[in-house]
């Protein structure tokens, strides 16, 4: 959303409030109010004219304006109904120098996981990706992978679900039926040696959605809690996302504290061959620290399997 525009809508939400009144705060012509306010109505926003000017009365349930509307956090929000990839997308805006921006869509096409597996992305979801620059060394990037469970977990949390985080990127529901999958990060990144360019953090969150529209080993926020409000569940996810990414050392304690995979017996396939043992720790960047029967043993990237107890 332009910046005009933004603060545009934070004056109609204080209050009925005049065109001249608003162009005189925001040192712009009436006729730029106008304009900002017929594109917010074409976005969704219910705006009135009344005797004492304009008045805010409805707001979008989603989309790009719905999600910037409140936001306690730097992002600029590029809204798609349908996409083949908000990752694809991202990873263009991220060549072409943006930073801070994130890709939202209803739906998916060509939704990836890591390894790139498909991901069912059906309307009704969160699919987002953030173009990020952060100031660190490549080898601390996945701590931004760290930071994107915690803030997937806590926004769920929020609404009802009792959700905890599988190393390093799974958000899960554990229930009756077992451990089933809510949310997965893919995080991608270009730099050199020393030096991070960008970083495309991916989130994939079965909000509103049939559970006869995912994998058998997955679930839904609508499954477990009903419909939630879709645009309040981003913002939240967002702000704390900005919040985790700002303070790197304080990822491993939120992390830690929604973890489902301390203390589990785990088996890792990684590149150099499979892990099995007991995990005890996350070390920074997001290194799993699994103890096995010949010693601690750590794990930088793999895919995890919680095991049952020996």
């Amino acid at each position: 959303m332009q910046g005009i525009r933004r603060r545009v809508l934070e004056g109609l939400a204080e209050g009925p409030v005049s065109g001249p009144r608003l162009a005189d705060r925001l040192d712009v012509s009436r006729a730029a109010v106008w304009k900002h306010v017929e594109a917010l109505r074409e976005a969704g926003f219910g705006i009135e004219s009344r005797e004492a000017g304009y008045e805010l009365t409805a707001v979008p349930e989603f989309g790009g304006e719905a999600v910037e509307f409140g936001l306690d956090a730097p992002f600029d929000v590029e809204y798609y109904e349908e996409i083949a990839s908000t990752n694809d997308r991202a990873r263009a805006l991220a060549d072409e120098g943006v930073a801070d921006v994130v890709v939202l869509a209803d739906e998916q096409t060509g939704g990836r996981g890591r390894m790139d597996r498909e991901w069912a992305s059906p309307s009704g979801g969160v699919w987002l990706s953030l173009v990020c620059r952060p100031d660190l060394p490549p080898a601390q990037v996945p701590v931004y992978t760290l930071a994107a469970a915690v803030a997937t977990a806590e926004a769920v949390r929020a609404v009802g679900v009792e959700a905890t985080i599988k190393w390093p990127n799974d958000v899960l529901v554990a229930g009756d039926d077992g451990e089933r999958k809510l949310a997965g990060v893919l995080t991608e990144m270009e730099g050199e040696a020393d030096r991070v360019s960008w970083v495309v953090v991916g989130v994939g969150l079965n909000a509103n959605v049939d559970a006869g529209a995912v994998p058998d080993t997955a679930t839904t926020v609508r499954e477990r809690a009903g419909d939630v409000d879709r645009a309040t569940l981003t913002r939240d996810l967002l702000e704390r996302f900005h919040e985790l990414r700002s303070d790197p050392e304080g990822v491993l304690p939120a992390w830690r504290e929604r973890a489902a995979t301390l203390g589990r017996r785990v088996r890792v396939e990684t590149l150099g061959g499979e892990v099995v043992g007991t995990a005890v720790d996350v070390e920074f960047p997001g290194t799993l620290v699994v103890e096995t029967a010949d010693g601690e043993t750590r794990v930088s990237a793999g895919d995890c399997e919680h095991l049952r107890p020996a």
